[in-house]
């Protein structure tokens, strides 16, 4: 029997494995998450001959590959993640896109190259994360732009927003302002359930 090779942190194509995993052969198998997000069980000796190199989105995309040839890009794998999250049921994240009926548009969920255009001449750069404008609308040329995380985190949907002296900002907004900790003012409100003012120190 040859010895157990752990393959955990290691990347194959676009597959990136997990942990290990039961196979119901019995052979040796590693759970992976695909670039598109996808997760899938694959045996580690199809990993290994470079037999899998995708859940399966490698060769559904075939056409598009070999047109654009910039499959191996970053980019590339924004806008898988941008697809399956607004059209796969299995993603962890689709209930709070697809599953709200966030939508990529037809022009960019078809054609790789012309999201890949937009983005260049929008500013995209390796470290910025897609953002959409109104989080209640899809993925769209007139209703996205190139965010860093913080700034993106700052327009979530989830964000609670307060208002004080006539200003109305995120949580994350008012502790940058502030410069009290985000988590100390989040538990001042949410475990002690202090009013903003007492929260950022105005009221004793």
């Amino acid at each position: 029997m040859p010895a157990f090779i752990d393959l955990t942190g290691q990347k194959f194509g676009k597959l990136t494995v997990i942990e290990r995993a039961q196979y119901k052969s019995g052979r040796t198998a590693f759970k992976c998450v695909c670039e598109c997000g996808n997760t899938k069980v694959i045996q580690s000796a199809l990993l290994i001959a470079g037999k899998t190199r995708s859940c399966g989105c490698l060769a559904a995309n075939n056409t598009n590959q070999t047109t654009h040839g910039k499959s191996h890009t970053k980019l590339y794998g924004v806008w898988c993640s941008m697809k399956s999250r607004c059209n796969n049921p299995n993603v962890e994240h689709y209930k709070n896109y697809g599953g709200r009926g966030i939508k990529v548009c037809k022009e960019w969920g078809n054609d790789f190259q012309s999201f890949y255009d937009w983005a260049y001449s929008n500013g995209y750069k390796d470290g910025l994360t897609i953002d959409r404008i109104d989080v209640n609308k899809g993925y769209s040329p007139d209703n996205c732009r190139w965010s860093t995380m913080k700034e993106q985190c700052n327009n979530r949907v989830s964000n609670r927003y307060f208002t004080h002296n006539g200003k109305t900002q995120t949580l994350a907004q008012w502790a940058e302002e502030t410069g009290i900790r985000y988590g100390t003012l989040r538990f001042r409100i949410m475990e002690l359930h202090y009013s903003f003012s007492k929260a950022i120190g105005e009221v004793t």
